[in-house]
């Protein structure tokens, strides 16, 4: 088929065409079950009836208005996360590299507001991933995705992730923010370590610095809480979402405090699409779905089930040396000998009818479905088995 999109894409051999719940057909009618999720954006699998209710009821009543006016749909969205969180203001966008953005730029607005400009600086971390905008990718920490859009954002700091020594000598009174993925998802699927963040709270608290926590990946239940920052012990200033939370409609949100949000006075940022009333009202019926106790006993269930089943898969063919993650987002590292492989094992499942996705070079990883099911979880686990004994045997 000719392809008449831009070439940043390396697309797959296959192409989608209709999908239910964690299954999907191509056009050629083979049917493959989705471990990738859309990168842990379709929380509730593909075409959750639900969903499909609400946005063709939302179709028929209103797609679009100016953000001059507030709508039913975004106030009721917006109820919904600051009920449920720390938070007191929701700004909306479209994706979570917009979320980020206006995370990072509300926190240097704050900052020049109340401390002056010199107040500038952000902390990062090294193989973060924050988004595709030009500060974000800058701030993300990877030169791989930002040097060949140099110069970049200026006042950036990274440090290793983990690392609580570099963490305590980075932050300073100049600095602004610091940012933090709770999971760092596209660099391996690493988990944060409980005191890094503590860590991080008490100095931003210390030297009057906002703590950006991004859940872009890890938030709406994906991690078995509705935000990964539940299991810290920590609050965040500000937190940024996507992904999940719209269930494959486009949507983002940023979420912070009264003391906070005034910094964003009327003209100072703005999204042409932010708030849209079909993407808030899909969101709106995904979070009722995602944050009840039948989902994330669900979640539990099939995290354990997946990652005993994922561990028991690599002792047996000797492929997997670490099974890690939080929830139901789940990184399997390739054992000794077969590093930056991971790529390649993913075009051999996806020949065994499973989609699933990598974290670097070196890491397998899986986002599927927060409805995950036993027989799901079950097959899976047979053509990933498969693909395996298919890929070591042409290794």
């Amino acid at each position: 088929m000719q392809n008449y999109l831009t070439p940043n894409f390396s697309f797959a051999p296959v192409i989608p065409d209709r999908a239910l719940g964690s299954r999907l057909w191509d056009t050629e009618g083979k049917e493959y079950i989705d471990w990738a999720g859309g990168i842990a954006v379709n929380a509730l699998g593909h075409c959750h009836p639900e969903l499909v209710k609400t946005l063709t009821e939302q179709a028929q009543k209103m797609w679009h208005v100016s953000n001059i006016y507030t709508t039913l749909p975004a106030q009721d969205l917006a109820r919904k996360l600051v009920e449920h969180t720390f938070a007191d203001k929701v700004f909306f966008c479209n994706s979570g590299a917009e979320a980020n953005e206006a995370a990072l730029k509300l926190a240097r607005k704050y900052a020049r507001d109340h401390y002056g400009p010199e107040k500038c600086e952000i902390i990062a971390c090294i193989n973060g991933f924050h988004g595709r905008t030009l500060f974000t990718v800058s701030v993300g920490g990877q030169p791989k995705y930002s040097q060949d859009f140099a110069p970049l954002p200026p006042a950036i700091t990274h440090i290793p992730f983990n690392d609580i020594s570099a963490l305590e000598v980075a932050v300073s009174e100049r600095t602004c923010a610091v940012i933090i993925e709770p999971v760092q998802g596209e660099s391996g699927v690493l988990p944060a370590e409980r005191e890094f963040l503590q860590t991080a709270r008490r100095l931003c608290n210390r030297h009057h610095a906002l703590l950006i926590l991004d859940e872009v990946q890890t938030g709406m239940g994906r991690s078995g809480k509705l935000f990964a920052y539940e299991h810290y012990g920590i609050v965040p200033d500000i937190l940024s979402s996507a992904k999940a939370l719209g269930c494959g409609f486009p949507i983002g949100a940023m979420l912070t405090t009264d003391k906070i949000a005034p910094s964003f006075g009327p003209g100072t940022h703005g999204s042409t699409f932010g708030g849209n009333p079909l993407a808030c009202a899909v969101g709106s019926r995904a979070f009722d779905l995602i944050h009840n106790e039948a989902t994330y006993r669900n979640i539990e269930k099939q995290s354990e089930k997946l990652q005993t089943g994922l561990a028991e898969l690599g002792k047996e063919t000797g492929l997997f040396q670490t099974v890690r993650g939080k929830g139901l987002l789940i990184g399997c590292v390739l054992a000794e000998g077969y590093e930056n492989q991971a790529a390649v094992l993913t075009q051999v499942a996806l020949k065994h009818g499973l989609m699933v996705l990598v974290a670097g070079s070196n890491v397998l990883r899986l986002a599927p479905s927060l409805l995950l099911n036993n027989e799901d979880v079950e097959e899976g686990l047979i053509r990933l088995r498969a693909a395996m004994t298919d890929f070591l045997s042409g290794h």
